[in-house]
């Protein structure tokens, strides 16, 4: 790992060997100076993470004893025998020691903080204009200059953000997609929330639908099911499920390192804020719309004391932390801190979610001027990844009241439609599950259900019928037949 992971965990390792009291224990028939128990160990170092600055009041004993068990294997802690690497740390009495030595990982160059405090130019959108004119070199060369140029000047950017003298190890430039960065920019609602144009990349409707309702509780409960005791946890248990199976989490594997930075930035509210701010830029639009919805839920869950209580044990704050984290950020390979930075970067993001996800306005600007120069001048290179959709000027026009209804239902029964074929195609739901579903929808879409399914063959296509029941009596008369001949043979033989 060569992110801010090192310089966290190399604190840790010191605040843990530097403040853990030894005492001396007795095992294995003999007494052991200078050591200490596993349960006073995850003891110990949960209430220092709790407040330390890096970690917080989120973190649970189960992820302590996770940290505890990464120390045993990097050799900062070892058996009273001297094993570690293969052997797992236990939360009991078994007896532990520091080695002679402790492990620390070598630490990233940075910049001081205060030489961060102005942004350097970005490469202008339109710089392409000073290179060599087209027919002096291939097209396509030109046009892997040009993607290559913008790449820099983003990746530039970030570097002086985070505070960083390389982005080596931190970032591949391959991974800054202009097109991103433009359709989280301009393609946005109101609320500037990203607007994605292919429906099939968005959520499905039942779990905007979830969210919806969990977020405006008790008002936002449209539902037409019954309302009962817990519903609303069943509501956060199914938004939980749908993250949790997602591929990757929100924040890419590929940006892992990036936003593992940002952790270092967190004691100045600000600037880590902006550096959320362009870095988030880089996601994939589907992956920061639902990052902007999912965070905006969680905040408006911890802020409403209308809702009841989400867990009989754990805080609605900690619950939420400790229910998205891991869907917000993590890695391809667990790695030293994984879940603890990811427990504390989303803390921070959940909290301030109406700023770290919004559009920096100095680069907000310069693709306004990429935008503009492209309108004024109408040039789009063959391969080129701008797409003329985010370029071209739209317009309004006045309808009539019957063209208002029709689009109003039309718009309206689509996501209904989107919403039976997630039933039909759902591979989870049990076949009972699923008939019990198809039920409600057709008793409270009839319409849509009857399109869908015109003809009974139609819905057995999709779900088998179940296999009638032989009833009772008839069963008994197959039954006696067979015996009869021994009873009467029997009966002949008496």
């Amino acid at each position: 790992l060569q992110g801010m992971d090192e310089p966290i965990w190399n604190e840790t390792i010191k605040l843990f060997r530097g403040g853990m009291p030894l005492k001396r224990h007795w095992a294995y028939f003999r007494s052991y100076d200078n050591s200490f128990t596993g349960s006073e160990a995850v003891d110990w170092l949960h209430e220092l993470l709790k407040r330390n600055h890096n970690f917080g009041p989120e973190v649970t004993r189960y992820q302590t004893l996770q940290l505890l068990r990464k120390f045993m294997k990097n050799h900062v802690v070892e058996d009273v025998k001297g094993r570690y690497g293969k052997e797992d740390f236990e939360d009991s009495g078994q007896v532990y020691r520091f080695p002679p030595t402790s492990p620390l990982k070598p630490l990233p160059q940075r910049t001081p903080v205060s030489e961060n405090c102005d942004l350097p130019r970005l490469i202008r959108w339109d710089d392409y204009e000073e290179l060599p004119q087209p027919e002096k070199i291939p097209m396509k060369s030109l046009i892997l200059v040009r993607d290559t140029e913008r790449g820099q000047g983003l990746v530039q950017l970030l570097q002086r953000v985070l505070g960083l003298k390389t982005m080596d190890g931190v970032l591949d430039p391959k991974h800054v997609n202009a097109k991103h960065i433009i359709h989280n920019v301009f393609s946005v609602n109101k609320t500037g929330i990203v607007i994605v144009k292919n429906k099939a990349e968005d959520m499905p409707y039942w779990v905007l639908s979830a969210m919806k309702c969990l977020a405006n509780w008790p008002n936002g409960r449209e539902t037409k099911q019954p309302m009962y005791p817990g519903f609303e946890r069943d509501v956060l248990r199914t938004v939980a499920e749908y993250f949790q199976r997602l591929k990757e989490p929100l924040l890419t594997f590929q940006l892992y390192e990036v936003f593992v930075n940002i952790l270092s930035l967190l004691q100045q509210k600000e600037v880590a804020a902006e550096a959320l701010q362009v870095c988030s830029l880089l996601l994939p639009p589907a992956n920061r719309r639902r990052l902007q919805l999912l965070l905006r839920l969680m905040a408006r869950v911890c802020q409403n004391p209308a809702l009841p209580p989400l867990n009989d044990a754990i805080a609605t704050r900690t619950l939420m932390v400790q229910t998205f984290s891991r869907c917000i950020l993590g890695s391809a390979e667990e790695v030293d801190l994984d879940e603890l930075l990811a427990t504390k970067l989303v803390t921070f993001m959940m909290e301030h979610h109406d700023s770290v996800l919004r559009v920096p306005s100095n680069l907000h600007r310069h693709v306004d001027d990429h935008l503009s120069h492209l309108r004024r001048v109408q040039i789009k290179y063959a391969g080129a990844d701008t797409d003329a959709s985010l370029v071209s000027p739209s317009y309004c026009r006045k309808i009539s009241r019957a063209e208002f209804e029709e689009q109003r239902v039309s718009s309206s029964q689509g996501p209904m439609q989107e919403l039976l074929e997630g039933l039909i195609a759902d591979t989870e739901l049990s076949a009972k599950d699923k008939r019990k579903r198809l039920k409600q929808f057709q008793k409270s879409y009839p319409e849509i259900y009857r399109r869908r399914f015109p003809t009974a063959e139609s819905k057995a296509a999709v779900l088998p019928e179940k296999a009638p029941r032989l009833k009772p009596q008839l069963v008994l008369l197959t039954l006696k037949k067979p015996f009869q001949p021994f009873q009467r043979s029997w009966s002949f033989r008496t």
